[in-house]
């Protein structure tokens, strides 16, 4: 029985070693897994902070785009209303040049109609002057013909009046330069 007991108490001292040893095992098992753990944790945490740094550097780029985003916006509306404002006061100023235009036209037009009447006007005057002249002239002509036909008859009645002078004096004429041809003459020779 002493045997069994020591048996028995070498059964529990190996039971016991083995627990111990079970134990020993589980806790440096354990602080291996904790180990782990804390490497993890670690890592997790270096991640985590990695992770933070670069949401806080994403989060300061979207930042910063947003401000340039503003910034850019900003400036083209700017621009936007800058092109608005010189459209409209070039629009404005086309508008004023037409209706400037407009007038114009419309003032040389009533000129042009106005040319057109006094030309109308001045040429009617001037065929009605050139039927009056044309008509004086007719008139004219006629008392003309009228004084020359009675000068030409005077004329005539004188000519018959002094033919029968003229007839002795050419008869004269040619008796006295009948032999002599009056070419032969020298000029200014040749008396009456």
């Amino acid at each position: 029985m002493r045997v069994l007991v020591s048996q028995g108490g070498w059964r529990a001292d190996v039971e016991a070693k083995s627990a111990h040893r079970r134990t020993v095992l589980e806790k440096e098992l354990l602080q291996d897994h904790l180990a782990l753990r804390r490497d993890e944790a670690r890592r997790a945490k270096a991640s985590e902070e990695q992770l933070r740094q670069r949401l806080q550097v994403l989060e300061a780029e979207l930042e910063e785009a947003r401000s340039e985003g503003k910034a850019i916006y900003a400036e083209m509306s700017r621009q936007c209303r800058a092109l608005q404002k010189e459209m409209e006061i070039h629009s404005r100023k086309l508008e004023e040049e037409v209706t400037g235009l407009r007038e114009q036209l419309e003032t040389c037009q009533r000129e042009a109609e106005a040319a057109r009447q006094e030309a109308e006007q001045a040429l009617g005057e001037r065929d009605q002057t050139l039927a009056q002249l044309r008509a004086h002239m007719a008139d004219m002509e006629a008392k003309y013909e009228e004084i020359l036909h009675g000068s030409l008859d005077r004329l005539l009645a004188k000519l018959r009046a002094v033919k029968p002078q003229w007839d002795g004096a050419v008869l004269r004429l040619h008796a006295k330069y009948k032999d002599s041809p009056v070419w032969a003459q020298p000029p200014g020779s040749l008396k009456l």
